[in-house]
């Protein structure tokens, strides 16, 4: 795929300005848009096209990377005609957002019936990652159609084809449930060790390497023992993505205990602690004050 191609990215957010400033380094022309204008401005300064609304933003676009908040985001999009007729036949739509199995679905057959084709390439990693270009993502669609773009892809992570259109997101889902279970694990261990005299930066040193070593343990456990929830991943998109989780899974007839139960703890985290904006690491404040601590 020659790197003359034409590339939209609609969401300079948290994830998709790092995301975009990976593409602009790996020399791809690149044109970005983002409901708050504010977000998109500086990548000017770095090579980017900042366009005023999404409709100009895809016109002509040979792919279109979409880094919103949901699959409601990207819906609404599509249901705007002078957005669609700005769409370019041919062209590839890759939805790196987190939504639902069966938006990632619907959107691509409506797609496929204006001539574009579709991915849906969620990721994982975080704002670290993203910076970084290390993002690991999971890519549900045409397994051909990745291998078009694997070049635009790899500028931003490691993207690995996992199945047929939706199944992307729903490994996202996946992996969001091990991210917000595993957040809850370190979130007690570092609890019990402050609480027991133990140092928790000793902890984490202790068992880097070992079976219960992660990224998880290491990043967010510091942010616990710091008290430091600058968001990385909000709390709200935790949630939501485990909302996620638990309506595909009812779908399929399954029950996800401690899905369930860590999903109740985020809701509280949200709406009874103002927890909202908060990395999802600060789950750590729900145990505490579930304990009776400030």
């Amino acid at each position: 795929m020659s790197e003359q191609r034409k590339v939209t990215l609609l969401g300079t957010g948290l994830m998709g300005a790092p995301m975009a400033r990976n593409l602009l380094a790996a020399g791809f022309p690149l044109t970005v848009w983002n409901r708050s204008a504010e977000k998109a401005r500086p990548l000017a300064d770095q090579g980017a096209t900042v366009a005023d609304t999404p409709a100009h933003a895809v016109a002509q676009a040979d792919v279109i990377v979409t880094m919103l908040a949901d699959g409601y985001a990207t819906g609404a999009l599509l249901e705007d005609p002078s957005f669609c007729d700005q769409l370019k036949p041919g062209a590839v739509w890759i939805d790196m957002s987190s939504a639902k199995p069966e938006h990632a679905r619907a959107q691509s057959a409506q797609l496929e019936t204006l001539g574009l084709r579709h991915l849906d390439a969620p990721v994982s990693g975080g704002t670290k990652g993203a910076e970084a270009g290390s993002l690991a993502i999971m890519v549900g669609g045409d397994e051909k159609v990745m291998r078009e773009v694997l070049p635009i892809l790899s500028a931003m992570g490691r993207p690995v084809h996992v199945g047929p259109s939706g199944a992307g997101q729903l490994c996202k889902l996946a992996n969001q449930t091990i991210v917000a279970v595993t957040i809850s694990a370190v979130a007690e261990a570092t609890l019990l060790a402050e609480q027991g005299g133990a140092d928790p930066a000793a902890l984490r040193a202790a068992l880097r390497g070992g079976f219960a070593d992660s990224v998880i343990l290491q990043q967010h456990g510091e942010r616990m023992s710091n008290r430091d929830f600058v968001p990385g991943g909000l709390s709200k998109f935790q949630l939501k993505d485990l909302d996620n989780t638990l309506a595909e899974a009812r779908g399929l007839g399954l029950e996800l205990p401690n899905t369930q139960a860590v999903r109740d703890r985020f809701e509280y985290l949200i709406n009874e602690m103002n927890g909202a904006e908060l990395d999802h690491s600060a789950l750590y404040l729900e145990l505490r004050k579930r304990n009776g601590m400030s």
